[in-house]
């Protein structure tokens, strides 16, 4: 069971990194195999029995040791074929077929959860590795569904779904310490938590500290581990170490050749990592590499690569003889989808770049700065001054160069793109005053935005947030319930709302502060 689980697992790894189809056909014709695998050795039915099962639940106090391992894998494999389908196909139907599989498998975790809690239940001699899939499982599914959106939320709530988050992280922490099977996909799991969704999907407070503690055995014990270099060079980039994260991805690329995407990962932070640092060639280097070698989204790569050439100076070459309006005019062609769906990060390029469609072009101000936010950057740069000053002088600089042009019709959503980003700056820089004016700025202009209404929302975010940093928890709520609740059908929605859930979570599991009076959009 194990082995034919392992195998099938690193298998989708490889598809989930590749979107091939033909990866993504052999790793599900394998995870079949898997759980036909497991299925053989599941405690045997009779129709008795199945008809018992629909009057009273099942019963996993009678299950040989060898049965509840069985059903622990059938549940993985469940729940990794789900993952696989919606990636596989794009009809209603397959969508349906994936639901189900979600379904049983979070079904499947809860009755073994409740098996462990049980005061009839019996440890096997491997009993570690049944807990330890079991935290795995009811941990994930705890901590992902504690992220979603409210209104997803209660949607889940409805078909019997439901999320702790402190309940998932307590679940994964300890299986990560257990020293079972699953320790390391425990480990995994919290790493891409506290590293990733916090940043992109949260208000960029992620336990960095937490996720070097898990971190730290595994890199002594791996020291040429790639995925453990990787994890290093991210939290080296979350603690404002720009050049230490560097020096990490490079290791990572080198010491590994088989799997180039994970040199395709590293190459995706590398280009941040530059743009950072402002040395745009750089950033243009690492994206020119994505948009050759990586198949996630090109027309992302290809905006990212007009981005930078945008930013070069009167006397830079351009690499390679690229122009970014031709580059800008060929990215809604490379539209993708991925399990039905456009990418996010692709739409919202795509609307950018569509107004280099027109014969007379309006450039966008700072578009790599503006695709920075979008990935949360400023939360990065804000731990180093020297960077944050230097991305402040950028903008100015945008700033003054837009005063300069003729108006447009599209001047009010450029100056507000701006305001939006320095903003964050001032923020980070300890210049509240600045900041609030800033992002107050964006929702008293609103009516003037003609194509970019994200960034509305996104004021009131940023500034919701910025109210918790100072105890003004009560405005901060009533911000955030009006970014979630005023708005809809923009760019990037719903990762917008992601990050207002998690805002609305800290405002609200926060101590009872005293809030500060000010004129603000609160009013």
């Amino acid at each position: 069971m194990y082995h034919a689980l392992t195998y099938a697992t690193i298998l989708e790894m490889q598809a989930m990194m590749t979107f091939d189809p033909q990866d993504i056909l052999n790793a599900g014709n394998t995870m079949k195999e898997a759980q036909a695998t497991c299925q053989k050795f599941r405690k045997k039915s009779t129709v008795a029995d199945s008809i018992n099962n629909l009057v009273h639940r099942q019963s996993l106090e009678h299950f040989t040791e060898e049965e509840i391992h069985a059903e622990i894998c059938y549940a993985e494999c469940l729940l990794q074929r789900a993952a696989l389908t919606f990636l596989q196909d794009e009809n209603m139907v397959s969508f349906i077929k994936g639901g189900i599989k979600v379904r049983n498998s979070y079904q499947t975790y809860r009755e073994l959860d409740s098996l462990i809690q049980s005061p009839h239940y019996v440890k096997g001699e491997n009993h570690l590795h049944f807990e330890g899939g079991v935290k795995l499982g009811v941990g994930a599914f705890n901590l992902t569904l504690s992220m979603f959106p409210a209104r997803i939320l209660r949607l889940l709530e409805f078909v019997g779904f439901s999320g702790n988050k402190e309940h998932g992280l307590l679940q994964l922490q300890e299986g990560a310490s257990s020293y079972s099977f699953r320790s390391v996909l425990c480990t995994m799991l919290l790493l891409c938590y506290h590293t990733f969704m916090t940043f992109v999907l949260g208000t960029g407070k992620g336990n960095v500290e937490e996720a070097e503690r898990l971190l730290n055995p595994y890199l002594a014990r791996y020291p040429k581990g790639a995925i453990f270099l990787f994890f290093a060079g991210r939290i080296e980039t979350l603690k404002g170490n720009i050049d230490a994260a560097v020096n990490r991805y490079e290791e990572c690329c080198e010491a590994q050749q088989y799997w180039k995407q994970f040199h395709h990962m590293c190459y995706w932070e590398l280009m941040w990592c530059f743009t950072y640092k402002r040395q745009w060639k750089m950033a243009f280097f690492y994206a020119d590499l994505l948009s050759k070698e990586n198949t996630w989204s090109k027309a992302t790569y290809i905006y990212m690569k007009a981005a930078y050439l945008s930013m070069f100076g009167p006397d830079d070459c351009s690499p390679f003889g690229d122009n970014e309006v031709e580059l800008f005019r060929i990215v809604p062609s490379l539209k993708l989808k991925i399990a039905g769906k456009s990418l996010p990060t692709e739409k919202f390029a795509i609307r950018k770049a569509r107004r280099y469609l027109s014969s007379n072009p309006i450039p966008l101000p700072v578009p790599p700065l503006e695709m920075m936010y979008i990935w949360n950057g400023y939360a990065v740069i804000g731990k180093c001054p020297n960077l944050t000053e230097g991305m402040l002088g950028t903008l100015i600089e945008a700033e003054e160069a837009l005063a300069r042009s003729s108006a447009t019709e599209l001047l009010a959503d450029d100056q507000c793109v701006i305001k939006l980003l320095k903003g964050l700056c001032f923020k980070h820089l300890g210049k509240i005053s600045e900041a609030e004016d800033h992002f107050n700025y964006i929702y008293l202009n609103e009516k003037k935005i003609k194509y970019d209404h994200y960034l509305i929302p996104n004021a009131l975010l940023e500034l919701a947030i910025l109210y918790l940093d100072q105890d003004r928890r009560e405005e901060a709520i009533k911000l955030l319930e009006r970014a979630k609740q005023n708005y809809k059908n923009y760019s990037m929605e719903t990762r917008t709302h992601f990050r207002i859930q998690a805002a609305l979570h800290q405002a609200r599991s926060a101590p009872e502060n005293g809030t500060h009076s000010g004129a603000s959009a609160v009013s």
